[in-house]
């Protein structure tokens, strides 16, 4: 139903203003317990085979729902009946921003993709927490957490401190954003010197709690084979949880558009299809060279169950939908688990 009816409609809309409509639409098709029934018996799939413990945590199954869609933890409630096994809220930042300049936001259906320079916008990690003291699901909740545009890189520890700290009752883990190319300077942060420090004071906040939640970073997919090393360096002495990998890219190639199109749209993180091989070779490249030392979060460019499976055969324990869930819709997320079974993995 959704790529025959309401896929159409939305994609002639604004992306943006589609964005908040499914919102809209979201919440209305759930706010009472026979839309919830529906939606369940519609696109949950539920099988023992399918749980995964891990840091500590027991996820119904391994597919969960990537942060950027529910920024501001408005929606997770809603989304958690679409049959996801966890759900990433955020990127969020100590204080309100605005983010980039509309339009920031752009469709490459050729390639089923996404690029955007969304730029963090959030209202704030205190008005999320806020809305998630009050979740109604027992799914998994991650907090995505990063730095105001206007925070210098010196003082970047501090926005992290802050977000982890207003988000720390309230999420199941945490996710460490240094990779967004959309912030400038950001990924910077992701050196190993400033990155190691940050890491580390977080793991002794973290540490210093009675009791601890898991904490993971998210990288880049433009990150060379020597900075992975040292991406695996540096989880082995912060002693961090696993890694999200990947975020989107500032690569443009492969695309179905010319040059001058590309250019048109300007800066911003690409995702979708054209991420799917990178991302997967991030987390082949990380599991191998590590030994298996750390769990893995796979992200970028599932589209399919086939995508699914080829990047839970390269290592990841978990996986996230973000560009796919947008250009398949939910039915998607079911389709995923039932090959899982399929495939006994």
């Amino acid at each position: 139903m959704y790529k025959s009816f309401l896929k159409p409609y939305l994609f002639k809309l604004d992306p943006e203003k589609a964005h908040y409509l499914t919102f809209d639409l979201l919440k209305m098709g759930l706010r009472n317990a026979l839309g919830r029934s529906v939606f369940k018996g519609v696109f949950n799939y539920e099988h023992p085979g399918l749980e995964k413990k891990l840091f500590g945590l027991t996820f119904k199954n391994p597919v969960g729902l990537a942060a950027g869609l529910d920024k501001d933890a408005k929606v997770f409630n809603e989304l958690a009946n679409l049959g996801f096994g966890f759900i990433e809220i955020g990127t969020l930042t100590p204080k309100p921003q605005a983010g980039n300049d509309k339009p920031r936001l752009f469709r490459l259906p050729k390639n089923e993709a996404l690029i955007n320079r969304m730029g963090f916008n959030n209202e704030g990690v205190d008005a999320a927490a806020v809305r998630l003291k009050n979740r109604k699901t027992s799914v998994i909740i991650g907090g995505n957490i990063g730095k105001n545009k206007l925070t210098p890189n010196e003082d970047a520890i501090k926005d992290y401190e802050y977000c982890f700290n207003a988000l720390f009752d309230v999420v199941d883990y945490f996710v460490v954003n240094v990779s967004s190319p959309n912030t400038p300077n950001l990924r910077a942060l992701q050196d190993k010197e400033p990155l190691t420090a940050l890491l580390n004071h977080l793991q002794n906040i973290n540490n210093s709690k009675t009791k601890r939640k898991p904490l993971l970073l998210k990288i880049a997919p433009d990150l060379t084979d020597s900075q992975l090393d040292d991406i695996i360096d540096i989880v082995a002495s912060t002693k961090i949880d696993g890694i999200v990998a990947t975020n989107t890219t500032i690569a443009r190639e492969p695309l179905s558009y010319s040059k001058s199109e590309i250019e048109a749209v300007g800066m911003g993180g690409l995702s979708g299809k054209p991420l799917s091989k990178r991302s997967t070779e991030v987390i082949a490249y990380l599991k191998t060279k590590s030994n298996n030392a750390f769990p893995i979060i796979g992200v970028g460019g599932i589209h399919s169950p086939k995508d699914a499976i080829e990047k839970l055969k390269a290592g990841a324990d978990l996986i996230q939908l973000y560009t796919g869930f947008i250009y398949e819709g939910p039915a998607l997320i079911k389709k995923i688990n039932k090959s899982i079974i399929k495939n006994h993995l």
